[in-house]
């Protein structure tokens, strides 16, 4: 089935119709709403902050076009400022091999760390994450956080003579250029425009908060936030994360159908890994952490780590 809304996707034009919207809603936020009232246009440009990360998702994943070049382009201008796309694009592919899920050295995206590591943090940086580990403090600290890990590991393999981050990077400026000139031109300060950029960023910490935990199984790590509010949209319907790793190559608007046409196999195969709503991850989580930040599952200092569970 999921295969079969590939083929029959074509061009999809849902998703060419959201990104038109996201870029018109952009420019009117830097542009009309900042000048009626400053507020109103930093909400708006967070919004489309948010939104285009989520369609650069969708691109990266091969949406809305067959062209891997062309669906680069449809999210070349970096809105968000912050991650070169090609650097996002490999993180995330790399972290799709669900055999790796939540491991603190081989998934990008894990939020997990080595115990061995974790006691030899001083306290002030432990402190930091543990914060980070709630929802208040992933949306407030995690966009922080995240770039100045990219930053520096990237510095760092530049310096070791990895081309493709450098690639990457060289990339990026002619992305981020033209909007940072499009705002300077534009009615809304630039300072205002950092604002919205980093609380776009915040808003998808939302989503990234929970999607994985430890488990004993590789399919038992993913979750389902059953939510179908204005952050499932924002998000493009990634909420429902387990089918979307299941079927990575299927176009955000199919993914609701997918999931409640086959909801008991989804829930079963990831162990009722499953939130009814974003309400109430942030009834339970916004100021509690979900879980450590050493990997629970992860050896105690000093021992070795298992091959991840298949």
């Amino acid at each position: 089935m999921a295969e079969t809304f590939r083929k029959e996707a074509g061009i999809e034009w849902p998703t060419v119709g959201l990104m038109l919207l996201c870029y018109a809603a952009w420019g009117l936020a830097i542009t009309w709403a900042a000048a009626l009232w400053l507020p109103l246009g930093i909400g708006l440009a967070t919004l489309a902050v948010a939104l285009h990360s989520s369609l650069t998702h969708e691109a990266l994943h091969g949406h809305p076009f067959k062209s891997e070049r062309l669906n680069e382009a449809t999210v070349f201008l970096c809105l968000g400022l912050f991650i070169p796309y090609r650097r996002f694009r490999d993180l995330h592919l790399a972290h799709h091999v669900d055999s790796i899920l939540t491991d603190p050295y081989d998934d990008p995206e894990s939020n997990y760390m080595d115990p061995d590591v974790w006691v030899r943090l001083p306290r002030w940086g432990q402190v930091l994450l543990r914060i980070n580990n709630t929802l208040a403090g992933r949306m407030l600290l995690g966009p922080a956080l995240s770039v100045w890990t990219m930053c520096r590991d990237d510095w760092r393999a530049i310096r070791n003579g990895d081309g493709k981050v450098l690639n990457a990077w060289l990339l990026h400026l002619p992305g981020v250029v033209p909007v940072v000139a499009l705002v300077i031109w534009a009615p809304m300060p630039f300072w205002a425009y950092l604002v919205s950029a980093y609380a776009g960023f915040s808003i998808l910490k939302i989503r990234t908060f929970l999607e994985h935990r430890a488990h004993e199984r590789a399919s038992g790590r993913t979750v389902v936030i059953e939510d179908k509010g204005p952050l499932a949209l924002i998000f493009l319907n990634n909420n429902l994360h387990v089918v979307h790793h299941m079927h990575p190559k299927v176009a955000w608007y199919r993914l609701p159908k997918l999931f409640d046409e086959n909801r008991e196999k989804y829930l079963k195969r990831n162990d009722g890994y499953y939130y009814r709503s974003y309400a109430e991850i942030f009834a339970r989580h916004f100021l509690k952490p979900k879980d450590p930040v050493p990997h629970p599952m992860w050896p105690a200092p000093g021992g070795k780590p298992d091959q991840p569970a298949e």
